[in-house]
């Protein structure tokens, strides 16, 4: 009889479980302060997170974080080479090695925050089945991984500068760092938005290497606006075309970090109202961060079920 008994209450605990209504863990409909406020507290978890993808990234290399250097200089020598010397790139754009490195470098901070933020919860899905935390600070840790990789990147680009004595102009400096959080708003976005879509459909991880493949080449990184300029007036393409082109976020913060780093240019290398452009751009993109973190919020209650 006892051990009837057992069986019965543990039958009758299962049915009062089985009837109760299932919501996500965690609470998806958190406002976005309450959210912002549970990954500030979780913000040692946070810097852990950037630090062990930063470890996992060059484990085993004898170099280790040289290769943070030695990357971008070997792009720079090739594109430099290849591009400029060989295909004649270089032909119209002065101190273009510094021109091609200065948009490499910020480039590659929007390539590797969204690349990496793309695949940041699937890589990690033990952590997100087994415990619960909050599931942005898995794409925000990739990002700032990225932003300690872009640091140390803009040491060989400074360090560059200084070396050829190809000072910029310090007016221009002032649109360092509004390209700089140009790339960071939007790659969040990006990054928080693909990397929930990546558990449900897994083939957005190669979408993203295609779409910033195809973002490099579009942006003026390789090549000058006003050669984009000059082309669209040769076909006789309708103005809006260049005014598309042109109000790229990335393609505003390249322009803008050349603006800052880059002493060859002149007013005809860049579009006019470039600060308020990229002003325009800021402003639409923390909204485009508002509503992508409330589409992470409507999908993250189910991450743990598809991975």
């Amino acid at each position: 009889m006892p051990d009837e008994a057992r069986l019965m209450t543990a039958e009758a605990r299962y049915t009062r479980l089985a009837e109760l209504p299932m919501r996500p863990v965690g609470g998806a409909s958190k406002s976005p302060g309450r959210r912002l406020r549970e990954i500030a507290q979780h913000r040692e978890l946070l810097m852990l997170l950037t630090r062990r993808d930063l470890q996992v990234r060059y484990r085993g290399s004898a170099l280790g974080f040289l290769w943070t250097l030695i990357r971008p200089l070997v792009m720079l020598l090739t594109y430099y080479l290849i591009l400029g010397q060989v295909l004649g790139a270089a032909k119209g754009i002065p101190n273009f090695g510094i021109y091609i490195f200065s948009g490499l470098t910020i480039y590659m901070l929007f390539s590797e925050s969204v690349g990496a933020a793309a695949g940041s919860i699937v890589n990690n899905g033990g952590l997100v089945k087994k415990i619960y935390l909050p599931r942005e600070i898995f794409p925000l840790a990739s990002v700032g991984g990225a932003i300690f990789l872009f640091a140390m990147q803009m040491i060989v680009l400074v360090g560059s500068v200084v070396f050829f004595q190809q000072w910029p102009d310090p007016f221009g400096l002032l649109y360092l760092f509004p390209s700089i959080l140009l790339v960071i708003v939007y790659s969040l976005a990006l990054g928080l938005l693909l990397s929930a879509l990546n558990v449900y459909l897994r083939d957005v991880q190669y979408i993203t290497e295609i779409m910033l493949t195809l973002l490099m080449w579009a942006s003026p990184i390789v090549y000058s606006w006003q050669m984009v300029a000059d082309v669209i007036a040769r076909f006789g393409l309708p103005a809006w075309t260049l005014e598309l082109y042109t109000n790229n976020p990335l393609t505003l913060a390249v322009l803008g970090f050349h603006r800052a780093l880059w002493a060859g240019g002149t007013a005809a290398d860049y579009p006019p109202d470039l600060a308020l452009r990229m002003g325009v751009a800021g402003v639409i993109g923390l909204a485009l961060l508002g509503l992508a973190h409330l589409l992470f919020q409507r999908l993250q209650g189910s991450l743990a079920q598809e991975l």
